[in-house]
């Protein structure tokens, strides 16, 4: 962790938790702790790696013709990552107290939490859906009511050939992927670590990203290369990428946020 690096400045985010003021360069530490992990992690990390890449090719095969909604259904993996990264903040979790690197307890680390952690990803599944929604709208009407081919999505993104169609599909995607982000970027991992409420966990969320806008966003461009490189690989990469950005995020709550004793 790059706890040495941060600012002694901090704010309450409620009578239990401090948030901390954190500089942009601690983003490699976090990184950095992510690979460490997945390497710590051995088969459970690479567990989950295979099983993100695993839903991808599955969704990929399933929707092949339906590149509009096979879009929307890609871009869950920005959306729900926070839900589905859970075992992996737990994995990293336990290593943290020196615990070993078990993956069958990291299956069920909901429990505790249960009906928190539930509330809180009908919310992200609700954003989901309604995304995936509008993605097959923005497609219908740029593309005049008929759903396009993957060659005409294609050709359209290399040629600017609908410049405004990917400013409106880019643009939506990412309000839709930037209020996720700062509801949950340390949500999850809170309502873990101290089974605190969906509504505390998501406004303590929100209070550290204005906190840190700067560290957050930069965080934020992290995840989207990361995962969008799993993407570009036929899924592939995901198996490293995904439980890289799982492992790091449980790091940059523990770099953020401190609970009192």
């Amino acid at each position: 962790m790059g706890i040495q690096h941060i600012s002694a400045n901090k704010i309450h985010a409620d009578d239990e938790f401090l948030i901390r003021k954190v500089p942009i360069h601690i983003i490699p530490d976090w990184l950095h702790s992510g690979v460490t992990d997945i390497h710590l992690g051995g088969r459970a990390s690479l567990f989950y790696g295979i099983f993100f890449a695993a839903t991808g090719i599955l969704l990929h095969t399933i929707f092949a013709e339906n590149y509009w909604l096979l879009a929307g259904l890609t871009t869950g993996f920005f959306l729900l990552g926070p839900f589905l990264a859970m075992g992996l903040y737990d994995l990293s979790r336990r290593m943290e107290v020196g615990e070993p690197p078990a993956l069958a307890p990291t299956l069920m680390a909901w429990l505790p939490n249960l009906i928190n952690i539930t509330l809180f990803t009908v919310l992200l599944v609700c954003l989901f859906l309604s995304w995936v929604r509008l993605s097959m709208t923005i497609f219908s009407h740029y593309f005049h009511g008929a759903l396009p081919t993957f060659t005409d999505v294609v050709i359209n993104v290399f040629t600017f050939k609908q410049p405004v169609f990917l400013l409106v599909y880019f643009g939506t995607g990412a309000l839709f992927a930037a209020a996720i982000f700062s509801i949950s970027v340390i949500a999850m991992p809170l309502m873990l670590d101290r089974n605190t409420s969906a509504w505390t966990a998501a406004i303590t969320s929100l209070r550290t990203c204005a906190r840190n806008p700067i560290p957050m966003l930069l965080w934020a461009f992290c995840i989207v290369v990361l995962i969008g490189f799993g993407l570009a690989t036929n899924f592939l990469g995901l198996m490293l990428t995904m439980p890289v950005v799982g492992h790091a995020s449980w790091h940059v709550y523990r770099d953020l946020i401190e609970v009192k004793n």
